[in-house]
């Protein structure tokens, strides 16, 4: 499957999955007990960690709050 987005958007997609990977390991989550937090499927969130899905926005506010900060910190660099 060919993908149809520019670059800089699926670098920043990657980004943001690795941001959040990061900082789910600092708090001591594993993706289960994450995903326990969020409500997210495994399945989904492993996606969004290898930056291979856009998150809609409510899994974004789902992911800042089980990790005590704001959507902001999470989509900037």
């Amino acid at each position: 499957m060919p993908n149809d987005h520019p670059d800089w958007i699926t670098e920043g997609r990657r980004a943001l999955g690795e941001r959040i990977a990061d900082m789910r390991a600092a708090a001591h989550y594993t993706q289960e007990s994450f995903c326990e937090a969020t409500g997210l499927s495994r399945r989904n969130l492993q996606r969004i960690e290898r930056g291979e899905a856009d998150p809609r926005f409510s899994e974004l506010m789902r992911i800042a709050a089980a990790l005590d900060t704001r959507v902001t910190v999470l989509i900037n660099d």
